[in-house]
C-alpha cells in the first residue's frame, strides 16, 4: 500500500481506523478478475490499490494478489479461509510478502495488522446487518403468506358452517 505521492508521512494506528471510504474503478469477482480501487484516508491521502483474485472456492477459500497496480513487483499474496464455528464463521487471513522488509513496512508504516482486524470487524458488522435485513424480509414474506392463509381458512370454515 502506498499513498499518492511517495514519501507520505506514516499515520498512526488510530488514523488508519478512520479510513472509511473507497472509490472503485473496476470490480470483477472471479478467478483472474480484478478490483481496482482507491482508499481515501482521513487526511485526504489517496492509496492506490489493486487486487486480482487467484482462487475462489465458495464457501471455503478466497486467495488474492494485492498491490498498487497490475504488475506491482511488491504485490503480496493473501488467503482467506472460512470455516464453521458453531453458529458463526471463523475467518483466517494469511498474507505473504515478497520480502521481510516489505512485511515490516506494511506492519509498521501502514499498520496492516490493525487494518486487517478492522476490515474483518467491518465485515462482521456488515454480515450481521445483512442477517437482520434478511430475517426481517423473510419474516415479512412469511407474514404475507400466513395471514392470507388464515383469512382463507377462517372464511372457508365460516362458509362451511353457514351452509350446514
Amino acid at each position: 500500500m502506498s499513498a499518492t505521492g511517495r514519501g507520505a508521512p506514516a499515520q498512526s494506528a488510530t488514523a488508519d481506523r478512520e479510513i472509511v471510504t473507497t472509490t472503485t474503478r473496476a470490480f470483477e469477482f472471479r478467478v483472474g478478475g480484478e478490483w481496482d480501487f482507491v482508499l481515501h484516508g482521513p487526511d485526504g491521502t489517496d492509496y492506490q490499490e489493486w487486487i486480482s483474485w487467484t482462487e475462489i472456492v465458495p464457501p471455503e477459500r478466497i486467495a488474492l494478489l494485492h498491490g498498487e497496480s497490475s504488475g506491482d513487483p511488491n504485490a503480496f499474496e493473501s488467503v482467506l479461509t472460512f470455516a464453521p464455528d458453531g453458529a458463526a464463521t471463523r475467518i483466517e487471513m494469511r498474507t505473504v510478502f515478497p520480502t521481510k522488509e516489505l512485511r515490516q513496512e506494511a506492519v509498521e508504516k501502514y499498520h496492516a495488522v490493525e487494518g486487517g482486524r478492522q476490515t474483518l470487524g467491518n465485515l462482521a458488522a456488515y454480515v450481521t446487518e445483512i442477517d437482520v435485513q434478511r430475517w426481517t424480509a423473510q419474516w415479512t414474506e412469511l407474514q404475507r403468506w400466513i395471514f392470507p392463509q388464515r383469512f382463507f381458512r377462517e372464511n372457508l370454515r365460516l362458509g362451511s358452517s353457514a351452509r350446514t
